[in-house]
């Protein structure tokens, strides 16, 4: 009967409820979008970044070489010779140099120039078929053959630049050898071939000797730390390079969305003390204009403490709705920001469950709702019965 009565109480008074609902649920949404999007982002960033500790690329944006050599989703600064790449790997500090040439696309996915080396780095599995060991053999990661529809065996033209409307190279096409399984990285979007190809595709006569191939970028693994503090000063200063380090790169751009993220979140929990604020009026209200109903339950011999009961489930039941439904509309913007990544870089976010800090996030709901709810509800215990049943 209390459930009940809580129901129709909170029936009867239609437009308060949803304003005190949708008040809540704006204020939820905001703050696990927020939750959602900054976990998977860092997650993926991270992982992307795993093994590789410099970039070595043309000068400019550190930021830009680190987004466009790792995660394929800004224009590189420009092309390096390679045997200026290459003189790095005599360093004793340097373990391991992987080539990264890039330019061309098919229907919008990249086509990447480099060794078997960059798929071992993101400990790639094949589904089908194996790795490149010749020119023009390509290697598609799962999205591109979800997407493009290749399958092993198919053979395509790549189009010039990064966007798929560029001219055609359909001169030499490649053909598909191998395909990854679901890798969760950068590699699922790409299609990857050794640097012969795309030097191949790109040659405009005799002057194209070996001594004058360029490449986009090189990953760089260090032996040890002491790589990270003198190498990259060295380059910077010393060489028509630039080495950026994807920590420290990362770690910056973090900060300045974590600036952004902040303020939204600040702003989503002034939505929801506003809603507390809703509540709270809404109840004392409703206080108010059933005071003599309550005075006749108490006549009739209802407790206090049932009534106070009743007033605090109106204002729980508001807060876990307006939870519910910030949850659902949450996920949605999840679903939609995901369309809107995989069309424009590839990328897709698939994170819907429950994340374990929205549980702080319910348990701050359920307090705005008992905080917001409890304070006027205590007025129950302050009706004079035979005052207020005479009064009216």
């Amino acid at each position: 009967m209390l459930l009940k009565i809580v129901w129709k109480n909170i029936a009867a008074k239609k437009l308060n409820s949803f304003l005190c609902i949708l008040l809540m649920m704006f204020g939820i949404a905001i703050i696990s979008l927020i939750m959602v999007l900054g976990k998977q982002i860092e997650e993926k960033f991270t992982k992307n970044i795993t093994g590789i500790d410099m970039v070595v690329g043309a000068k400019g944006s550190p930021l830009q070489l680190i987004l466009s050599g790792i995660y394929q989703i800004d224009s590189p600064t420009g092309n390096v010779p390679l045997e200026d790449v290459q003189k790095l790997t005599s360093n004793p500090l340097v373990k391991e140099m992987i080539p990264l040439s890039m330019g061309d696309n098919h229907k919008g996915y990249r086509i990447v120039g480099t060794n078997s080396k960059y798929l071992k780095n993101f400990n790639a599995v094949f589904a089908e078929g194996k790795t490149f060991s010749g020119d023009f053999e390509a290697v598609i990661g799962s999205n591109t053959a979800a997407n493009t529809g290749l399958k092993l065996g198919d053979t395509f033209s790549g189009s010039h630049g990064l966007e798929s409307d560029g001219d055609v190279h359909d001169h030499k096409k490649y053909k598909v050898v191998g395909v990854l399984q679901q890798n969760n990285s950068v590699i699922d979007n790409l299609v990857i071939t050794n640097l012969g190809s795309v030097w191949a595709i790109h040659e405009h006569g005799e002057e194209d000797t070996l001594a004058k191939k360029e490449i986009t970028c090189a990953l760089i693994k260090f032996r040890s730390p002491l790589g990270l503090m003198t190498l990259p000063r060295n380059i910077n200063q010393n060489t028509v390079m630039q080495a950026a380090l994807p920590a420290i790169e990362i770690n910056r751009l973090f900060e300045l969305m974590g600036v952004g993220f902040d303020t939204l979140k600040i702003l989503a929990v002034v939505i929801m003390v506003i809603s507390g604020i809703s509540v709270f009026v809404t109840l004392y209200n409703s206080l108010k204009e059933r005071k003599y109903e309550m005075a006749l339950m108490l006549s009739m011999g209802a407790q206090r403490f049932k009534l106070f009961m009743m007033l605090l489930l109106e204002g729980i039941f508001l807060s876990l709705t307006g939870f519910l439904l910030g949850i659902i509309v949450s996920r949605i913007g999840v679903l939609i920001l995901s369309g809107q990544l995989n069309k424009n870089y590839h990328y897709s976010l698939n994170q819907l469950s429950l994340q374990s800090e929205e549980i702080f996030l319910l348990i701050g709901a359920l307090i705005v709702g008992i905080f917001a709810a409890g304070i006027p509800s205590l007025g129950v215990y302050r009706i004079n019965i035979s005052k207020t049943l005479a009064e009216d």
